[in-house]
């Protein structure tokens, strides 16, 4: 049986089977490392003050959830902007991205993505982008698996 929605095999049904973890005896919540808002880059003022010579994690929706460290391995000292390059109008997204590497300085990138091929667009909108811009800067792109491992 298909378990693939629109398919996409990173689309198909899965049970991730985990045994309890020591965070489950923990009282104390993680603090959250965003240091700013918004978060989605649709709504992302390409000037906005928290993108200068800021260290910018680009980020695919879907990170955040199978991580559960991703605030402390990856979001930490970071300005954020997230997005899904299979169901958000993705349409502007390069531009805008070439337009904030330009005016802000950007001092690094990190994309994250999951490891299903969907994602992999994400990267590619980055890449590009970071071309039109003229700037180099240093680019770092991480792989989540779906487990929530890092690739």
């Amino acid at each position: 049986m298909n378990n693939m929605a629109c398919g996409c095999p990173g689309s198909m049904s899965r049970i991730i089977e985990r045994d309890e973890t020591a965070g489950d005896c923990v009282s104390t919540p993680s603090p959250s490392e965003l240091r700013q808002w918004p978060v989605q880059l649709h709504l992302v003022p390409p000037t906005a003050p928290y993108l200068r010579e800021a260290d910018l994690l680009i980020c695919a929706d879907c990170v955040a959830f199978a991580m559960g460290s991703m605030h402390q391995e990856l979001l930490k000292g970071k300005a954020l902007a997230i997005a899904c390059p299979k169901l958000d109008d993705t349409a502007p997204y390069t531009e805008k991205l070439a337009r904030i590497f330009g005016a802000n300085d950007i001092k690094s990138v990190t994309v994250a993505i999951m490891e299903v091929p969907c994602c992999r667009g994400l990267d590619i909108m980055v890449r590009q982008a970071l071309a039109q811009s003229g700037r180099e800067i240093p680019l770092e792109t991480i792989t989540i698996g779906i487990n929530g491992e890092r690739r």
